[in-house]
Protein backbone atom coordinates (compact mmCIF):
# COMPACT_ATOMS: atom_id res chain seq x y z
CA UNK A 1 0.00 0.00 0.00
CA UNK A 2 1.26 3.49 -0.86
CA UNK A 3 2.80 5.58 1.89
CA UNK A 4 0.33 7.97 3.47
CA UNK A 5 1.56 11.58 3.38
CA UNK A 6 0.30 14.37 5.56
CA UNK A 7 -1.22 17.68 4.58
CA UNK A 8 2.26 18.57 3.34
CA UNK A 9 4.82 16.39 1.63
CA UNK A 10 7.47 14.88 3.96
CA UNK A 11 10.02 17.63 3.33
CA UNK A 12 7.56 20.43 4.02
CA UNK A 13 6.14 18.59 7.02
CA UNK A 14 9.67 18.52 8.43
CA UNK A 15 9.91 22.27 7.77
CA UNK A 16 6.64 22.88 9.58
CA UNK A 17 7.83 20.87 12.55
CA UNK A 18 11.08 22.84 12.56
CA UNK A 19 9.13 26.11 12.41
CA UNK A 20 6.91 25.19 15.37
CA UNK A 21 9.79 23.83 17.41
CA UNK A 22 12.17 26.73 16.79
CA UNK A 23 9.43 29.25 17.63
CA UNK A 24 8.64 27.43 20.87
CA UNK A 25 5.16 26.38 19.71
CA UNK A 26 5.23 23.21 21.77
CA UNK A 27 3.03 22.27 24.75
CA UNK A 28 5.81 23.24 27.17
CA UNK A 29 6.70 26.43 25.29
CA UNK A 30 3.09 27.60 25.05
CA UNK A 31 2.44 26.88 28.74
CA UNK A 32 5.53 28.86 29.74
CA UNK A 33 4.59 31.82 27.54
CA UNK A 34 0.94 32.04 28.60
CA UNK A 35 1.21 31.11 32.25
CA UNK A 36 -1.34 29.12 34.29
CA UNK A 37 -4.13 31.75 34.32
CA UNK A 38 -4.25 32.19 30.53
CA UNK A 39 -3.81 28.44 29.97
CA UNK A 40 -6.73 27.63 32.24
CA UNK A 41 -8.92 30.24 30.58
CA UNK A 42 -7.96 29.02 27.10
CA UNK A 43 -9.07 25.53 28.10
CA UNK A 44 -12.52 27.05 28.60
CA UNK A 45 -12.39 28.78 25.21
CA UNK A 46 -11.84 32.15 26.92
CA UNK A 47 -8.92 33.69 25.02
CA UNK A 48 -8.93 37.15 26.57
CA UNK A 49 -5.93 36.44 28.85
CA UNK A 50 -4.17 34.79 25.90
CA UNK A 51 -4.59 37.85 23.72
CA UNK A 52 -3.48 40.15 26.51
CA UNK A 53 -0.34 38.05 27.02
CA UNK A 54 0.59 37.96 23.33
CA UNK A 55 0.25 41.62 22.36
CA UNK A 56 3.94 41.95 21.51
CA UNK A 57 4.47 40.14 18.23
CA UNK A 58 7.19 37.52 17.94
CA UNK A 59 7.04 34.17 16.20
CA UNK A 60 5.54 32.28 19.16
CA UNK A 61 2.94 34.92 19.96
CA UNK A 62 1.88 35.06 16.31
CA UNK A 63 1.42 31.27 16.19
CA UNK A 64 -0.49 31.25 19.47
CA UNK A 65 -2.84 33.99 18.28
CA UNK A 66 -3.26 32.38 14.86
CA UNK A 67 -3.81 28.73 15.74
CA UNK A 68 -5.01 28.72 19.35
CA UNK A 69 -6.93 31.98 19.68
CA UNK A 70 -8.34 32.04 16.13
CA UNK A 71 -7.12 35.55 15.31
CA UNK A 72 -6.40 37.15 11.94
CA UNK A 73 -2.72 38.01 11.75
CA UNK A 74 -0.62 40.08 9.36
CA UNK A 75 0.84 38.26 6.35
CA UNK A 76 4.40 39.30 7.17
CA UNK A 77 4.11 38.09 10.77
CA UNK A 78 2.73 34.71 9.70
CA UNK A 79 5.40 34.29 7.03
CA UNK A 80 8.10 34.95 9.62
CA UNK A 81 6.50 32.63 12.18
CA UNK A 82 6.33 29.71 9.73
CA UNK A 83 9.92 29.90 8.46
CA UNK A 84 11.50 27.73 7.05
CA UNK A 85 8.12 26.58 5.64
CA UNK A 86 7.28 28.90 2.74
CA UNK A 87 4.03 30.79 3.17
CA UNK A 88 2.89 29.65 -0.27
CA UNK A 89 3.19 25.99 0.73
CA UNK A 90 1.19 26.55 3.92
CA UNK A 91 -1.51 28.27 1.87
CA UNK A 92 -1.52 25.51 -0.74
CA UNK A 93 -1.93 22.87 1.96
CA UNK A 94 -4.77 24.97 3.48
CA UNK A 95 -3.03 25.18 6.83
CA UNK A 96 -3.81 28.90 6.59
CA UNK A 97 -5.96 31.07 4.35
CA UNK A 98 -6.17 34.66 3.19
CA UNK A 99 -9.12 36.66 4.54
CA UNK A 100 -9.94 40.32 4.74
CA UNK A 101 -7.34 41.93 6.94
CA UNK A 102 -4.68 39.24 6.83
CA UNK A 103 -4.32 35.49 7.38
CA UNK A 104 -6.24 33.11 9.62
CA UNK A 105 -5.84 29.42 10.46
CA UNK A 106 -7.25 26.91 8.00
CA UNK A 107 -6.90 23.96 10.37
CA UNK A 108 -7.28 23.33 14.06
CA UNK A 109 -3.74 22.98 15.41
CA UNK A 110 -4.70 22.11 18.95
CA UNK A 111 -2.76 21.78 22.17
CA UNK A 112 -3.69 18.45 23.81
CA UNK A 113 -1.71 17.60 26.91
CA UNK A 114 1.83 16.90 25.74
CA UNK A 115 0.70 16.62 22.11
CA UNK A 116 -0.10 18.82 19.14
CA UNK A 117 -3.10 17.57 17.15
CA UNK A 118 -4.13 18.67 13.65
CA UNK A 119 -7.78 18.47 12.57
CA UNK A 120 -10.45 20.45 10.78
CA UNK A 121 -11.68 23.65 12.37
CA UNK A 122 -14.74 23.09 14.58
CA UNK A 123 -18.20 23.81 13.30
CA UNK A 124 -19.17 27.46 13.06
CA UNK A 125 -22.70 28.58 14.04
CA UNK A 126 -25.10 28.21 11.16
CA UNK A 127 -22.64 26.37 8.93
CA UNK A 128 -23.11 22.63 8.40
CA UNK A 129 -20.02 20.46 8.59
CA UNK A 130 -18.78 18.91 5.33
CA UNK A 131 -19.31 15.18 4.96
CA UNK A 132 -15.58 14.47 5.19
CA UNK A 133 -15.01 16.63 8.27
CA UNK A 134 -12.13 15.40 10.46
CA UNK A 135 -12.84 15.87 14.15
CA UNK A 136 -10.26 17.17 16.55
CA UNK A 137 -9.96 16.33 20.23
CA UNK A 138 -13.43 15.91 21.71
CA UNK A 139 -15.27 14.40 24.62
CA UNK A 140 -15.48 10.92 23.12
CA UNK A 141 -11.81 10.76 22.15
CA UNK A 142 -10.72 11.94 25.59
CA UNK A 143 -13.06 9.42 27.23
CA UNK A 144 -11.57 6.53 25.28
CA UNK A 145 -8.04 7.73 25.98
CA UNK A 146 -8.81 7.80 29.71
CA UNK A 147 -10.39 4.33 29.59
CA UNK A 148 -7.60 2.58 27.66
CA UNK A 149 -5.40 0.15 29.57
CA UNK A 150 -1.87 1.57 29.50
CA UNK A 151 0.28 -1.55 29.76
CA UNK A 152 3.19 -2.35 27.43
CA UNK A 153 2.17 -4.23 24.28
CA UNK A 154 3.91 -5.32 21.12
CA UNK A 155 1.42 -4.47 18.36
CA UNK A 156 -1.46 -2.00 18.58
CA UNK A 157 -4.23 -0.99 16.21
CA UNK A 158 -6.21 2.26 16.23
CA UNK A 159 -9.26 1.41 14.15
CA UNK A 160 -10.84 4.54 12.67
CA UNK A 161 -8.08 6.85 13.81
CA UNK A 162 -9.47 10.16 12.55
CA UNK A 163 -6.85 12.81 13.34
CA UNK A 164 -4.84 10.28 15.39
CA UNK A 165 -5.69 11.01 19.04
CA UNK A 166 -5.73 7.39 20.21
CA UNK A 167 -2.62 6.46 18.21
CA UNK A 168 -0.69 9.24 19.94
CA UNK A 169 -1.38 7.70 23.34
CA UNK A 170 -0.93 4.08 22.27
CA UNK A 171 2.47 4.82 20.70
CA UNK A 172 3.81 5.51 24.17
CA UNK A 173 3.31 1.91 25.32
CA UNK A 174 3.26 -0.10 22.08
CA UNK A 175 6.27 -1.24 20.06
CA UNK A 176 4.41 -0.60 16.80
CA UNK A 177 1.19 1.22 15.92
CA UNK A 178 -1.12 0.67 12.97
CA UNK A 179 -3.88 3.20 12.37
CA UNK A 180 -6.69 2.87 9.84
CA UNK A 181 -9.49 5.03 8.52
CA UNK A 182 -12.07 4.92 5.75
CA UNK A 183 -11.26 8.55 4.96
CA UNK A 184 -8.06 9.29 3.04
CA UNK A 185 -8.44 12.87 4.20
CA UNK A 186 -8.47 11.80 7.84
CA UNK A 187 -5.29 9.81 7.27
CA UNK A 188 -3.58 12.93 5.93
CA UNK A 189 -4.42 14.71 9.17
CA UNK A 190 -3.28 11.68 11.18
CA UNK A 191 0.04 11.55 9.31
CA UNK A 192 0.59 15.22 10.09
CA UNK A 193 -0.29 14.72 13.75
CA UNK A 194 2.16 11.82 14.00
CA UNK A 195 4.97 13.78 12.32
CA UNK A 196 4.53 16.89 14.47
CA UNK A 197 4.84 14.71 17.59
CA UNK A 198 7.85 12.78 16.33
CA UNK A 199 5.96 9.49 16.00
CA UNK A 200 5.73 6.95 13.17
CA UNK A 201 2.63 4.86 12.52
CA UNK A 202 1.59 2.48 9.78
CA UNK A 203 -1.39 4.25 8.19
CA UNK A 204 -3.85 2.19 6.14
CA UNK A 205 -6.95 3.29 4.25
CA UNK A 206 -10.13 1.22 4.20
CA UNK A 207 -13.44 0.40 5.82
CA UNK A 208 -13.28 -1.09 9.30
CA UNK A 209 -11.38 -4.43 9.27
CA UNK A 210 -10.57 -4.54 5.55
CA UNK A 211 -7.12 -2.89 5.76
CA UNK A 212 -5.90 -5.38 8.41
CA UNK A 213 -7.63 -8.55 7.23
CA UNK A 214 -5.77 -11.64 8.47
CA UNK A 215 -3.67 -9.69 10.99
CA UNK A 216 -3.77 -9.83 14.79
CA UNK A 217 -2.80 -7.36 17.48
CA UNK A 218 -2.11 -7.22 21.20
CA UNK A 219 -4.24 -4.11 21.65
CA UNK A 220 -7.07 -2.70 19.54
CA UNK A 221 -8.68 0.64 20.35
CA UNK A 222 -11.48 2.26 18.42
CA UNK A 223 -13.70 5.30 18.58
CA UNK A 224 -15.83 4.10 15.66
CA UNK A 225 -18.58 6.01 13.83
CA UNK A 226 -21.09 4.52 16.25
CA UNK A 227 -24.07 6.83 15.76
CA UNK A 228 -27.28 4.75 15.59
CA UNK A 229 -29.61 5.44 12.68
CA UNK A 230 -31.20 4.07 9.51
CA UNK A 231 -27.84 3.48 7.82
CA UNK A 232 -27.58 6.77 5.94
CA UNK A 233 -23.96 7.92 5.99
CA UNK A 234 -23.88 11.71 5.82
CA UNK A 235 -20.69 12.30 7.86
CA UNK A 236 -17.82 9.84 7.93
CA UNK A 237 -16.74 10.77 11.46
CA UNK A 238 -20.06 9.64 12.95
CA UNK A 239 -21.94 7.47 10.38
CA UNK A 240 -20.85 3.97 9.42
CA UNK A 241 -23.50 3.28 6.77
CA UNK A 242 -24.68 0.28 8.81
CA UNK A 243 -28.22 0.43 10.18
CA UNK A 244 -28.79 0.54 13.91
CA UNK A 245 -25.84 -0.43 16.08
CA UNK A 246 -24.45 -2.71 13.37
CA UNK A 247 -20.98 -1.16 13.33
CA UNK A 248 -20.41 -2.02 17.00
CA UNK A 249 -21.80 -5.53 16.56
CA UNK A 250 -19.43 -6.00 13.61
CA UNK A 251 -16.45 -4.84 15.61
CA UNK A 252 -17.34 -7.08 18.56
CA UNK A 253 -17.78 -10.15 16.37
CA UNK A 254 -14.29 -9.63 14.92
CA UNK A 255 -12.56 -9.52 18.32
CA UNK A 256 -11.52 -13.16 18.39
CA UNK A 257 -9.89 -13.01 14.95
CA UNK A 258 -8.37 -9.57 15.46
CA UNK A 259 -6.66 -10.21 18.79
CA UNK A 260 -3.63 -12.27 19.71
CA UNK A 261 -4.19 -14.67 22.63
CA UNK A 262 -4.46 -12.49 25.73
CA UNK A 263 -4.96 -9.40 23.60
CA UNK A 264 -7.43 -6.64 24.47
CA UNK A 265 -9.94 -4.65 22.45
CA UNK A 266 -11.49 -1.45 23.81
CA UNK A 267 -14.04 0.69 22.02
CA UNK A 268 -16.75 3.23 22.65
CA UNK A 269 -20.16 2.12 21.50
CA UNK A 270 -23.81 2.97 21.15
CA UNK A 271 -26.42 0.23 21.38
CA UNK A 272 -30.17 0.23 21.03
CA UNK A 273 -32.68 -0.49 23.76
CA UNK A 274 -35.47 -2.36 22.00
CA UNK A 275 -38.88 -2.78 23.62
CA UNK A 276 -39.15 -6.19 25.28
CA UNK A 277 -35.42 -6.95 25.02
CA UNK A 278 -32.54 -6.68 27.50
CA UNK A 279 -29.62 -4.61 26.28
CA UNK A 280 -27.26 -6.92 28.19
CA UNK A 281 -28.38 -9.90 26.10
CA UNK A 282 -27.86 -7.90 22.94
CA UNK A 283 -24.24 -7.11 23.68
CA UNK A 284 -23.49 -10.61 24.99
CA UNK A 285 -24.79 -11.94 21.68
CA UNK A 286 -22.34 -9.77 19.76
CA UNK A 287 -19.42 -11.67 21.30
CA UNK A 288 -20.78 -15.20 20.98
CA UNK A 289 -18.08 -17.54 19.71
CA UNK A 290 -15.23 -15.02 19.98
CA UNK A 291 -13.52 -16.65 22.98
CA UNK A 292 -13.35 -13.26 24.69
CA UNK A 293 -14.05 -12.20 28.24
CA UNK A 294 -16.12 -9.02 28.07
CA UNK A 295 -16.93 -6.11 30.33
CA UNK A 296 -19.51 -3.72 28.89
CA UNK A 297 -20.30 -0.72 31.05
CA UNK A 298 -23.24 1.50 30.22
CA UNK A 299 -22.61 5.08 31.24
CA UNK A 300 -25.82 6.69 29.99
CA UNK A 301 -29.05 6.08 28.09
CA UNK A 302 -30.52 8.74 25.80
CA UNK A 303 -34.12 9.18 24.68
CA UNK A 304 -34.49 8.90 20.86
CA UNK A 305 -35.68 12.50 20.47
CA UNK A 306 -32.79 13.89 22.49
CA UNK A 307 -30.40 11.59 20.62
CA UNK A 308 -31.48 12.86 17.20
CA UNK A 309 -31.32 16.47 18.35
CA UNK A 310 -27.82 15.90 19.76
CA UNK A 311 -26.34 14.52 16.55
CA UNK A 312 -28.10 16.95 14.22
CA UNK A 313 -26.77 19.77 16.36
CA UNK A 314 -23.30 18.19 16.41
CA UNK A 315 -23.05 18.53 12.63
CA UNK A 316 -24.91 21.88 12.58
CA UNK A 317 -27.97 20.21 11.04
CA UNK A 318 -30.31 21.32 13.81
CA UNK A 319 -32.74 23.08 11.46
CA UNK A 320 -33.56 20.06 9.29
CA UNK A 321 -37.00 18.92 10.49
CA UNK A 322 -37.42 16.41 7.67
CA UNK A 323 -34.15 14.64 8.53
CA UNK A 324 -35.15 14.57 12.20
CA UNK A 325 -38.59 13.14 11.38
CA UNK A 326 -37.16 10.39 9.17
CA UNK A 327 -34.65 9.44 11.87
CA UNK A 328 -37.31 9.30 14.59
CA UNK A 329 -39.70 7.34 12.36
CA UNK A 330 -36.98 4.75 11.89
CA UNK A 331 -36.56 4.44 15.66
CA UNK A 332 -40.33 3.96 16.03
CA UNK A 333 -40.43 1.30 13.31
CA UNK A 334 -37.76 -0.72 15.10
CA UNK A 335 -39.28 -0.26 18.58
CA UNK A 336 -36.17 1.52 19.84
CA UNK A 337 -36.90 3.15 23.19
CA UNK A 338 -33.44 4.44 24.01
CA UNK A 339 -29.79 4.43 22.99
CA UNK A 340 -27.11 3.33 25.41
CA UNK A 341 -23.57 4.66 25.45
CA UNK A 342 -20.55 3.19 27.12
CA UNK A 343 -17.24 1.39 26.96
CA UNK A 344 -16.77 -2.19 25.85
CA UNK A 345 -13.59 -4.06 26.72
CA UNK A 346 -12.91 -7.57 25.43
CA UNK A 347 -9.94 -9.76 26.24
CA UNK A 348 -9.22 -12.91 24.27
CA UNK A 349 -9.03 -15.61 26.94
CA UNK A 350 -10.13 -18.61 24.84
CA UNK A 351 -12.09 -19.92 27.84
CA UNK A 352 -14.62 -22.66 27.19
CA UNK A 353 -17.14 -20.43 28.96
CA UNK A 354 -15.99 -16.80 28.63
CA UNK A 355 -16.89 -14.28 31.31
CA UNK A 356 -19.33 -11.70 29.96
CA UNK A 357 -20.53 -8.95 32.28
CA UNK A 358 -22.79 -6.14 31.05
CA UNK A 359 -23.83 -3.61 33.67
CA UNK A 360 -24.83 -0.04 34.35
CA UNK A 361 -22.07 2.05 35.84
CA UNK A 362 -23.38 5.57 36.22
CA UNK A 363 -21.30 6.70 39.20
CA UNK A 364 -18.12 8.71 38.86
CA UNK A 365 -15.07 6.46 38.50
CA UNK A 366 -11.59 7.32 39.68
CA UNK A 367 -9.36 8.40 36.79
CA UNK A 368 -7.59 7.09 34.88
CA UNK A 369 -10.43 4.69 34.18
CA UNK A 370 -8.05 2.43 32.24
CA UNK A 371 -6.41 1.45 35.53
CA UNK A 372 -9.81 0.44 36.92
CA UNK A 373 -10.60 -1.60 33.80
CA UNK A 374 -7.25 -3.39 34.01
CA UNK A 375 -7.79 -4.16 37.69
CA UNK A 376 -11.29 -5.52 36.95
CA UNK A 377 -9.89 -7.99 34.43
CA UNK A 378 -7.09 -8.94 36.82
CA UNK A 379 -9.68 -9.79 39.46
CA UNK A 380 -11.72 -11.77 36.96
CA UNK A 381 -8.61 -13.72 36.02
CA UNK A 382 -8.02 -14.53 39.69
CA UNK A 383 -11.64 -15.60 40.21
CA UNK A 384 -11.75 -17.62 37.00
CA UNK A 385 -8.68 -19.59 38.06
CA UNK A 386 -10.15 -20.83 41.34
CA UNK A 387 -12.96 -23.19 42.25
CA UNK A 388 -14.91 -22.77 45.49
CA UNK A 389 -12.27 -24.59 47.52
CA UNK A 390 -9.62 -22.27 46.13
CA UNK A 391 -11.63 -19.24 47.21
CA UNK A 392 -12.21 -20.73 50.68
CA UNK A 393 -8.47 -21.31 51.11
CA UNK A 394 -7.61 -17.73 50.08
CA UNK A 395 -6.94 -14.83 52.41
CA UNK A 396 -8.63 -11.48 51.73
CA UNK A 397 -8.33 -7.90 52.86
CA UNK A 398 -10.75 -5.01 52.64
CA UNK A 399 -9.88 -2.57 49.87
CA UNK A 400 -8.44 0.82 50.69
CA UNK A 401 -11.16 3.45 50.82
CA UNK A 402 -13.94 1.04 51.83
CA UNK A 403 -16.45 2.78 54.08
CA UNK A 404 -19.56 1.72 55.98
CA UNK A 405 -22.71 3.78 56.32
CA UNK A 406 -25.44 2.74 58.73
CA UNK A 407 -28.97 4.16 58.77
CA UNK A 408 -30.80 3.73 62.06
CA UNK A 409 -34.23 4.57 63.49
CA UNK A 410 -34.86 5.66 67.06
CA UNK A 411 -37.54 3.78 68.97
CA UNK A 412 -38.52 3.15 72.58
CA UNK A 413 -35.97 0.35 72.68
CA UNK A 414 -33.21 2.59 71.35
CA UNK A 415 -31.52 2.85 67.95
CA UNK A 416 -32.30 0.09 65.44
CA UNK A 417 -30.09 -0.24 62.36
CA UNK A 418 -32.30 -0.38 59.27
CA UNK A 419 -29.72 -0.36 56.51
CA UNK A 420 -25.98 -0.90 56.11
CA UNK A 421 -24.12 0.10 52.96
CA UNK A 422 -20.53 -0.56 51.98
CA UNK A 423 -19.09 2.04 49.60
CA UNK A 424 -15.78 2.29 47.81
CA UNK A 425 -14.50 5.85 47.86
CA UNK A 426 -11.78 5.01 45.33
CA UNK A 427 -11.60 3.01 42.10
CA UNK A 428 -15.01 2.06 40.73
CA UNK A 429 -16.83 3.57 43.73
CA UNK A 430 -19.44 0.82 43.99
CA UNK A 431 -21.99 0.68 46.81
CA UNK A 432 -23.49 -2.55 48.21
CA UNK A 433 -26.22 -2.97 50.81
CA UNK A 434 -25.23 -5.72 53.26
CA UNK A 435 -26.64 -7.59 56.23
CA UNK A 436 -24.95 -8.10 59.64
CA UNK A 437 -23.47 -11.45 58.58
CA UNK A 438 -21.72 -9.96 55.57
CA UNK A 439 -20.53 -7.04 57.68
CA UNK A 440 -18.96 -9.53 60.10
CA UNK A 441 -17.33 -11.31 57.15
CA UNK A 442 -15.86 -8.10 55.68
CA UNK A 443 -14.73 -6.93 59.13
CA UNK A 444 -12.75 -10.16 59.47
CA UNK A 445 -10.91 -9.67 56.18
CA UNK A 446 -7.71 -8.21 57.56
CA UNK A 447 -5.29 -10.15 55.38
CA UNK A 448 -4.43 -12.84 57.93
CA UNK A 449 -7.23 -15.42 58.22
CA UNK A 450 -8.42 -17.62 55.35
CA UNK A 451 -12.03 -17.46 54.27
CA UNK A 452 -12.41 -21.10 55.33
CA UNK A 453 -11.43 -20.22 58.90
CA UNK A 454 -13.76 -17.24 58.87
CA UNK A 455 -16.65 -19.44 57.74
CA UNK A 456 -15.98 -21.81 60.62
CA UNK A 457 -16.08 -18.97 63.15
CA UNK A 458 -19.22 -17.42 61.64
CA UNK A 459 -21.00 -20.79 61.47
CA UNK A 460 -20.35 -21.36 65.14
CA UNK A 461 -21.44 -17.85 66.11
CA UNK A 462 -24.68 -18.03 64.12
CA UNK A 463 -25.52 -21.69 64.69
CA UNK A 464 -25.34 -22.47 60.99
CA UNK A 465 -23.99 -25.43 59.06
CA UNK A 466 -20.41 -24.76 58.04
CA UNK A 467 -20.69 -26.33 54.58
CA UNK A 468 -23.96 -24.58 53.72
CA UNK A 469 -22.71 -21.23 54.99
CA UNK A 470 -19.47 -21.68 53.08
CA UNK A 471 -21.34 -22.11 49.81
CA UNK A 472 -23.28 -18.91 50.42
CA UNK A 473 -20.27 -16.84 51.48
CA UNK A 474 -18.10 -18.00 48.58
CA UNK A 475 -20.68 -16.49 46.23
CA UNK A 476 -20.74 -13.28 48.25
CA UNK A 477 -16.96 -13.05 48.30
CA UNK A 478 -16.74 -13.61 44.54
CA UNK A 479 -19.12 -10.70 44.03
CA UNK A 480 -17.24 -8.41 46.42
CA UNK A 481 -13.93 -9.30 44.76
CA UNK A 482 -15.40 -8.50 41.35
CA UNK A 483 -16.55 -5.15 42.76
CA UNK A 484 -13.06 -4.53 44.15
CA UNK A 485 -14.26 -4.30 47.73
CA UNK A 486 -12.35 -7.38 48.87
CA UNK A 487 -8.94 -8.17 47.47
CA UNK A 488 -7.01 -11.47 47.65
CA UNK A 489 -3.73 -11.23 49.53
Amino acid sequence: MAEQHGLLDPADTARLREALSSAGFTPAGIAERLGPVAMEAAGREDFRPTLATTVERDRLNTLIRLFLAGQIEAEADVASALKPLPLARALEAELIEFVSGGIRAGVDLDLYGDFLVVADLPAAPGRALPTDHVLGVGGASMTLADCTIRRPVGTALDLGTGCGVQALHVARHAESVTATDLSARALRFAATTAALNGQQWELLEGDMLAPVAGRRFDLVVSNPPFVVGPGVATHTYRDSGRPGDGICAELAAAAGDLLNPGGTMQFLANWVHVAGEDWEDRIAGWFEGTGCDVWAIQREVTDPLDYVRLWLRDASEGHDPQRAAEWLDWFDQHKIEGIGFGLITARRSDRVEPIIVCEDLRQTIEAPVGDQVAAWFDRQEWLGGRDDDGVLDAVFRAADGLTLRQDATMSAEGWAVDRQVLTLTTGLRWSEEIDPLILALVSGCGGEVSLRDQVALLAEAHGAGEEELGQVLVGVVRHLVERGMLLPV
